[in-house]
């Protein structure tokens, strides 16, 4: 990796608005831009910071009284920051003596985090601040709690905002800044996301994937201000996660509590819920595989692949403990029911198909019930499961059934994936019905490994040209009346081949559309870069 020239006492340009690089008088006299900008140590922190820049001849963190700057320009970042005030400085970076001071005890791993990544001390609480000084404090704002200030002035840089959340991103600008041109530029970024789920699930049932993989993953995510992680970790191929309540459904390659509790824990210092699926009644297949009793079986005894027997009470049990075993384990606020392809709905005629599933209907339900009225009673059962544990509860799309006298729970939220369902509805049906929607447009957002059916490798460049929060079907905006009720997006990985790719080419395949998704999901309008300039801001800040 190449190191930076020594550079000389005074910082002569600024952090250039498209390139994200500084000019510096070099050693020799002559002006020079760093090719690339700060690149990332294989240590995870940013060459030419701490001691690294003392030994280069760091200029001073104090402008020269005898010198002007030009205004600064915005800084270049991913997610591109919303708004960013100018002014004439010097800018900030990182150098030997400097630190990192919180004013509030609760930011002390925000703090201990940018200061390792840029080389600098952590001195937790101070209530001095020394040029050279990044400051973190709690405070100021709206009430978004994901909003931040961040103001380079005075050779330091303070960053506050009303949440946790929101000063932890504001350090990731920062580090982005440095990382990106050596240098952030003086003046205010006030930032906040328009969207308050920024998503990427990961299918770890059909393919196994290495913790160490989803960490890698979710410090990925962190430095690009996502702050959802779903596991899809049940499935008709293998259940992944270590069970105590029944140990007998888990397959053998799969992570144990305690890694899954070291995911977390990572998680959580990146701001990022992990969301848990267990998807039912249909996609059980793992579970079934131990419990074949309670697996589905049609009029002719021949059992139907991945479907669980509503109508028995056994099963709601087996499902149940295991929605109360992991609402212990997954301890955030948001959980995934799944919902999605049962299987006696496929066929022509359910009721013939499937008598024991219309019987138990009529019995619950009335000589009216039918097999649908049966499976969206069992969503709504699962879902009191899980609201129980006070989770925010969603299901996919086409698990919310079309002509049903039993209705769903009014507050699940519609994850919408697909148009190609039986009975397909257009997106309008659940946001005029008052429901909330997560966009996990299959057309855009799905990365389906080995590329089945109609499904092609999403690209970033589509992504970030002709893709927003708006467009949850097809290529098509709903209109903007609805925006409000639409939460965010998910880039979702499903494993479907699982031997198409390598976990290295995942990680390598989703990397473009991962951050082109981030984008869209923290400003959704059109960007001010274009795909080219965007893609070399990706290289230079990687």
């Amino acid at each position: 990796m190449r190191k930076r020239a020594v550079v000389a006492a005074a910082f002569v340009g600024t952090v250039a608005l498209g390139t994200g690089v500084g000019v510096w008088a070099s050693s020799d006299g002559g002006g020079r831009t760093p090719p690339g900008g700060a690149r990332q140590s294989s240590s995870g922190r940013v060459p030419g910071t701490g001691a690294e820049r003392a030994a280069e001849g760091t200029p001073s963190a104090s402008p020269s009284p005898s010198r002007s700057y030009p205004l600064s320009q915005a800084p270049r970042t991913i997610p591109a920051v919303r708004s960013h005030t100018p002014a004439r400085g010097p800018g900030w970076q990182p150098h030997q003596g400097g630190r990192v001071v919180v004013r509030d005890a609760a930011l002390a791993d925000e703090g201990r985090l940018i200061a390792g990544e840029l080389g600098l001390a952590y001195a937790g609480e101070k209530d001095d601040v020394r040029a050279g000084d990044v400051r973190l404090a709690l405070g100021g704002g709206g009430g978004d709690q994901e909003s931040y200030t961040m103001t380079v002035r005075d050779g330091r840089v303070d960053i506050s905002g009303p949440g946790e959340a929101g000063v932890f991103y504001g350090t990731r600008t920062l580090k982005q800044e440095v990382r990106g041109g050596g240098t952030a530029p003086e003046g205010v970024v006030r930032d906040q996301p328009a969207k308050p789920v920024r998503g990427f699930m990961l299918d770890i049932a059909r393919k196994p994937f290495p913790a160490s993989w989803i960490e890698d993953r979710i410090r990925e995510l962190g430095d690009l201000k996502y702050n959802e992680l779903g596991l899809h970790f049940s499935d008709d191929q293998a259940f992944r996660i270590e069970s105590t309540s029944h140990p007998e459904i888990v397959s053998p390659d799969h992570l144990t509590k305690a890694q899954v509790k070291r995911i977390l824990d990572l998680a959580d210092s990146r701001h990022i819920t992990v969301v848990p699926e267990i998807d039912s009644p249909g996609h059980l297949g793992a579970v079934l595989a131990a419990h074949p009793d309670l697996q589905l079986r049609n009029a002719g005894g021949v059992p139907t692949r991945g479907a669980i027997d509503i109508s028995q009470d056994a099963s709601a049990k087996l499902v149940d403990d295991l929605l109360d075993e992991y609402a212990g384990l997954f301890t955030g606020g948001r959980w995934h029911l799944g919902g999605d392809e049962y299987q006696a709905l496929t066929v022509a005629d359910p009721q013939a198909s499937y008598p024991q599933l219309a019987a138990a209907a009529r019995q619950r339900y009335g000589s009216g019930g039918t097999v649908a009225d049966l499976t969206t009673g069992w969503l709504d059962d699962r879902a009191a499961t899980v609201r129980a544990h006070d989770r925010t509860v969603r299901a996919w799309n086409d698990g919310f059934l079309r002509g049903t006298s039993v209705q769903p729970d009014k507050n699940l939220q519609v994850a919408y994936w697909t148009g190609k369902e039986i009975g397909a509805r257009q997106p309008a049906e659940y946001l005029d019905a008052g429901r909330e929607v997560i966009n996990y447009n299959d057309e855009f957002l799905y990365y389906v490994l080995g590329q089945p059916q109609t499904f092609v490798y999403p690209t970033g460049q589509r992504i970030y040209e002709q893709w927003n929060p708006r467009v949850l079907r097809g290529t098509a905006a709903v209109p903007a009346r609805y925006d409000g009720q639409i939460l965010g997006g998910t880039f979702a990985v499903w494993c479907d081949l699982a031997n198409a790719q390598t976990p290295a080419q995942v990680a390598a395949g989703i990397r473009m559309p991962l951050r082109a998704t981030v984008q869209k999901l923290w400003d959704p309008g059109r960007p001010a870069l274009s795909w080219a300039d965007f893609a070399r801001l990706a290289d230079r800040l990687d």
